[in-house]
């Protein structure tokens, strides 16, 4: 067998991909925990520029350092607390030294990760399509937690979302070129039209410009033909879920919650992904 010959072989590829996913699940944490603290320190920074008063003194924070820690004891976590999945149960998802409880948000995204990635390269085999699709999934888990949690869809996650969509479709990975550009630009212009209708029947902001920039990069990978497949199935869940936030949090209907629609956007779009073309075939046959 040729050294690349096991790209051949579906169940090794589709091992290899698991594992990798899991440790890149593992860095989704840090980025869904430090990219919005990055962000807020880059606003606190522009801020006091403006105010013409110096850049609060804060340690350094980045993607990449200080190692992680608890945040309750600032218990440093060694590579053996840090295996995806199997340190989380092994700990009893506690920290080693205090017993704080770790989120099991922190299993879940790396179980996804490699999940997602296994069920890519099974799918789609060692093609372009595997690797956009693996790629898709990594971004949109980081996008739907980092929303869902505060509210944000950071451009430094949005745009390059978008860029991968239209490299990978050069080779028509998932649609022509053409209907990704159209796409990405139909996405964008869908959701701020949207806005716009909401804002002057209400004067509220029922979504941020994050949403347009995430629904552009599912057009890029999609398509144009599938964005009103993506925008129904995310009204939709977004209706299931958000009201069962709502009712969770509340106990009752607000018409003042504020649904953030990127995880929803992710679900909808993940679904268009693996299974949009069998679900608009059944659609026309019954029409």
């Amino acid at each position: 067998m040729s050294q690349a010959g096991w790209l051949a072989q579906p169940a090794l590829l589709t091992a290899a991909a698991l594992i990798l996913g899991l440790c890149v699940g593992s860095f989704l944490n840090v980025v869904i925990y430090r990219l919005p603290r990055m962000m807020e320190r880059e606003w606190r920074a522009e801020c006091a520029a403006l105010a013409g008063q110096p850049a609060p003194a804060e340690p350094p924070l980045s993607l990449f350092g200080p190692r992680s820690h608890c945040p309750s004891c600032g218990h440093g976590i060694t590579w053996l607390e840090n295996i995806p999945l199997l340190s989380w149960a092994f700990l009893r998802g506690k920290c080693a030294k205090c017993g704080t409880r770790i989120s099991a948000r922190y299993p879940l995204v790396e179980l996804l990760a490699g999940l997602g990635a296994a069920y890519s390269a099974w799918r789609f085999g060692p093609t372009a399509a595997a690797l956009g699709a693996t790629l898709f999934i990594w971004f949109t888990i980081a996008l739907a937690f980092i929303d869902q949690q505060t509210g944000l869809l950071p451009d430094s996650l949005t745009l390059p979302l978008l860029w991968v969509g239209l490299l990978v479709n050069l080779a028509a990975a998932f649609v022509p070129l053409r209907e990704a550009v159209v796409g990405a630009v139909a996405g964008y212009l869908a959701l701020w039209l949207v806005y716009w209708g909401y804002k002057l029947l209400t004067g509220k902001e029922g979504m941020g410009y994050g949403d347009f920039k995430m629904n552009a990069a599912v057009g890029a990978f999609l398509g144009w033909k599938m964005l009103p497949l993506v925008i129904l199935l995310s009204s939709l869940v977004g209706l299931v879920f958000g009201a069962l936030q709502m009712f969770a949090a509340r106990g009752r209907w607000d018409a003042g919650f504020r649904f953030h629609f990127g995880p929803y956007i992710a679900i909808a779009a993940l679904i268009a992904l693996y299974w949009g073309a069998p679900i608009l075939h059944w659609y026309v046959e019954r029409l």
